[in-house]
């Protein structure tokens, strides 16, 4: 029988772990300044064939490398032995369910926001029944925020940071304050940027576009697989920037990411996202979308790894 969520296990630094009795120094660079680097691993259950599945496990561990790199952060672990520790933790917890896994390399012991060494990694599942409501909705009532999303200049949004998430912290509350599911970001150049944890695609007249990766955009896995699944079906696509007004003009439009998945906008600042119908792109791409993380689509399980 899987744990309960507030008596689950974690992996910390080569132990499984009580996540009760899971401690890090109130001192260390990581609580005192947010210093760590993460990934977001979505694993997907399917009932028939009895299997979880992780997707695109590799690509994520490649970018925590990269991140970690950034930040010039000395990884202590190869990435077999990430691997082998979202394995174990996972089946000590006998979760047989779709789960959003945190894996995060943290700077640890009594150093300062310099430091480099004396870094720990915990990985903690969760199901994703548990995870933010957003990431749980059908569809989502977004805004413009006021807040400027970070860009590469300040606090790169290639880096997938800890301290990072502040930004979008001040993004997503000022939404749901004023009663919103979630916001949009511009860059400091007045372009649209990213949610706060997803990226964006609209639709308009057929074609697919998302914002470049050079407009404070965070380098998305999920991302990644939309643009690689649009050219597989045949939906022409296209990055490149996009203008605030066109928000309110779109045809269909998504927000998208390793938690989230592909999840509709219905309106933006107000303007209604026309309905979408069965033949519409983003439920073409969602529909695809699922039935590869899933297992049920051969052609792409190279991106799959099974838990069980």
């Amino acid at each position: 029988m899987a744990t309960e969520v507030n008596n689950r296990f974690i992996w910390l630094n080569g132990q499984i772990l009580n996540v009760n009795d899971a401690k890090i120094n109130v001192l260390s660079p990581t609580a005192q300044f947010g210093l760590n680097v993460f990934e977001g691993i979505r694993c997907y259950w399917n009932d028939q064939k009895k299997q979880l599945y992780a997707f695109r496990l590799e690509d994520h561990y490649r970018r925590l490398e990269r991140s970690a790199r950034l930040l010039q952060l000395d990884c202590p672990y190869t990435v077999a032995d990430m691997q082998q520790a979202l394995t174990d933790v996972v089946k000590t917890n006998e979760y047989k369910e779709d789960l959003t896994v945190r894996q995060t390399l943290f700077a640890d012991g009594f150093g300062s926001w310099t430091t480099r060494m004396e870094v720990g990694m915990f990985v903690a599942p969760i199901p994703k029944r548990n995870t933010s409501a957003e990431y749980n909705k059908a569809g989502l009532r977004c805004c413009v925020s006021s807040w400027e999303r970070i860009n590469d200049n300040s606090l790169s949004p290639r880096i997938k940071c800890g301290a990072n998430y502040i930004n979008s912290r001040m993004a997503q509350l000022e939404a749901l304050r004023n009663g919103y599911d979630t916001t949009l970001f511009l860059t400091n150049q007045g372009k649209v940027a990213e949610g706060p944890g997803s990226c964006l695609f609209l639709v308009r007249d057929g074609m697919l576009i998302t914002p470049p990766i050079t407009d404070s955009v965070l380098e998305s896995i999920t991302r990644d697989t939309i643009l690689k699944l649009a050219a597989q079906l045949g939906i022409p696509a296209v990055e490149r920037s996009v203008d605030r007004t066109e928000l309110y003009l779109c045809d269909e439009a998504f927000l998208c990411g390793s938690s989230m998945g592909i999840t509709p906008i219905t309106a933006i600042d107000g303007y209604e996202v026309p309905a979408q119908g069965e033949d519409a792109v983003t439920r073409r791409l969602s529909n695809a979308y699922h039935r590869i993380v899933r297992g049920d689509d051969d052609d792409w399980n190279h991106w799959l790894t099974p838990i069980w």
